[in-house]
């Protein structure tokens, strides 16, 4: 099949194809909002299914909920090997965050393969870019920090700032609407991370 990567583990292929397809669809994609875009993908797939779509591990750091390992390998402007392909990271000068989290920005260089989206997930990627288009990163991260979110109730909780890098339990996102109940949910995640640890697919390196 052209275009395959039959190296790359399907969370990977969703990470890179989601980077993608924000930075086509999106304007001024930077970390902090790349970061909230993916976050809402994850957990919005776990309210409705009771498993994330790509499996991210987020971190409350102050700007927002982050996912730290992929942040790691990219932190420094380096576009990792098996995306260079795919995108251009650039740093850029307007750093307004705490020192350590250099704020970069995300050009692609292909249009992204929808097919490793399952329809619900391409429904869900299409209705954040349709609300998230032209937000700024300001503006998704006053979102993100919105009182019973899930990063609001990790680092603020018990009190401001005490949570700050610690991780964003997938659980916290569930609420009356989710289709899930909390004791599958908490079946089905716990499952989700073993296989991924036991096979060692996850979607960052």
């Amino acid at each position: 099949m052209m275009g395959y990567n039959y190296g790359m583990n399907q969370a990977r292929r969703k990470l890179k194809n989601a980077i993608l397809f924000f930075a086509k669809e999106t304007r001024n994609l930077n970390t902090t909002k790349l970061s909230k875009l993916l976050h809402y993908l994850d957990f919005e797939h776990f309210k409705l299914t009771g498993f994330p779509s790509i499996g991210l591990r987020y971190h409350a750091f102050k700007c927002g909920p982050v996912p730290k390992n992929f942040w790691l390998e990219i932190k420094d402007g380096v576009v990792p090997d098996d995306f260079k392909d795919a995108i251009n990271i650039y740093k850029t000068s307007n750093d307004h965050h705490e020192q350590e989290y250099r704020e970069l920005h995300f050009m692609a260089k292909k249009h992204p393969n929808m097919a490793v989206f399952s329809p619900r997930e391409k429904k869900i990627l299409n209705r954040l870019v349709e609300i998230y288009r032209d937000a700024t990163a300001r503006q998704l991260s006053d979102i993100s920090h919105a009182i019973d979110e899930p990063w609001d109730k990790v680092y603020n909780t018990p009190a401001p700032g005490a949570g700050i890098n610690v991780l964003i339990d997938y659980k916290l996102a569930l609420d009356q609407a989710s289709n899930t109940t909390r004791l599958r949910s908490e079946c089905q995640i716990e499952e989700f991370f073993l296989i991924e640890k036991n096979f060692s697919i996850s979607p960052t390196k």
